[in-house]
């Protein structure tokens, strides 16, 4: 026999659970919507589902960083090149630059790649970038192709050459569109160090 109190008990635990499965499902995306990049207009942007089906590159990039900013006509002419087949993106992962001063600095060097905000770092963390400006590249179905420098225009902090003479980025969409595997034998990036980095 049950005591009344026993079973008005076991009735709020009941109550209880049933209110957090029906919860469960928004927690979950409210998780996922945390975890994500965001476009200009603060929507969160998956830009691998977003290519349709695409080659996607996502070029990691600051407002403030020098070597980034005068890659942008190559970043630009590579994107033009690829519109057919490939979907450009640029990533901002930092949490200080807001929409705005993005959206400026994009007008100022000429940039008509879609840009992302990425404070949380999920797409520095697929992408397993550190350095601004390096590149990655998924292939059609999402799998990460290469990450890494675009060319080696730049030796190191300070020293450049006059003209690229391996194309790292070029070489990396090239194989995803024809389905191969990719490894340069250097692809290590020079510029500025991703920061709040795991």
């Amino acid at each position: 026999m049950k005591y009344p109190r026993q079973s008005s008990f076991v009735s709020r635990i009941f109550l209880i659970g049933s209110f957090a499965a029906c919860l469960a499902p928004f927690a979950w995306a409210a998780g996922r919507a945390q975890g994500t990049a965001f476009d200009l207009a603060g929507n969160p942007a998956d830009p691998l589902k977003m290519s349709a089906g695409k080659v996607t590159v996502l070029i990691f990039v600051r407002t403030d960083c020098p070597i980034s900013n005068r890659y942008a006509p190559t970043i630009e002419r590579l994107s033009a090149e690829h519109e057919a087949n490939a979907a450009f993106w640029l990533v901002y992962p930092s949490k200080d630059e807001t929409a705005e001063v993005i959206r400026k600095h994009d007008a100022e060097y000429g940039y008509k790649i879609p840009a992302l905000r990425d404070p949380q770092k999920v797409l520095v963390k697929e992408s397993q970038a550190q350095i601004t400006p390096e590149a990655a590249v998924f292939d059609a179905k999402g799998h990460l192709v290469y990450h890494g420098r675009i060319d080696n225009l730049y030796q190191d902090i300070g020293r450049a050459r006059t003209i690229a003479t391996t194309h790292e980025l070029e070489g990396a969409i090239q194989a995803a569109l024809s389905g191969k595997s990719y490894a340069p034998g250097e692809s290590h990036a020079v510029g500025c160090y991703i920061s709040d980095l795991e």
